[in-house]
């Protein structure tokens, strides 16, 4: 299989994984586990989702913080000088492929298995929590 199709069937399972977990349509709809005792694979499954979807929101909201701080160092500068908000932007997008990328690779390590979701959301939590404190740094400046 060459490398762009291996990419893109990773990316697919990725995916897969993801839609499996989404968030149902209503409330009612979303399995009762207790995370705090996770006994089998389908709830340490759902609960390492929810783990990430919860770093996911602190990201975003660190995001948000972090932009406006970019956006006041840029209002601060010249119009030739200007580039923080942009280069926060390219880091982001650079990041986020890296991440998808990275936690589709630690898959593998599972892959065809039952674990494969919770491997891989906990991948994605770990680097998003990790990037959200890289952000909150960012945004308090040089020290």
């Amino acid at each position: 299989m060459n490398l762009s199709r291996f990419i893109l069937h990773g990316l697919a399972a990725v995916v897969l994984a993801g839609v499996a977990f989404a968030a149902p349509a209503a409330a009612e709809d979303e399995p009762e586990v207790d995370c705090e005792n996770a006994m089998t694979q389908f709830d340490m499954n759902v609960c390492s989702q929810r783990d990430y979807e919860k770093a996911d929101k602190e990201l975003n909201a660190q995001w948000a913080k972090t932009k406006k701080v970019m956006a006041d160092w840029d209002a601060q500068l010249d119009a030739e000088n200007k580039g923080a908000v942009e280069a926060l932007l390219a880091a982001q997008r650079a990041w986020i492929q890296y991440r998808d990328n990275q936690c589709n690779a630690v898959g593998y390590s599972v892959w065809g298995g039952s674990m494969y979701p919770t491997i891989v959301a906990s991948c994605l939590e770990d680097l998003t929590r990790k990037r959200t404190k890289e952000l909150e740094e960012l945004a308090n400046g040089v020290e």
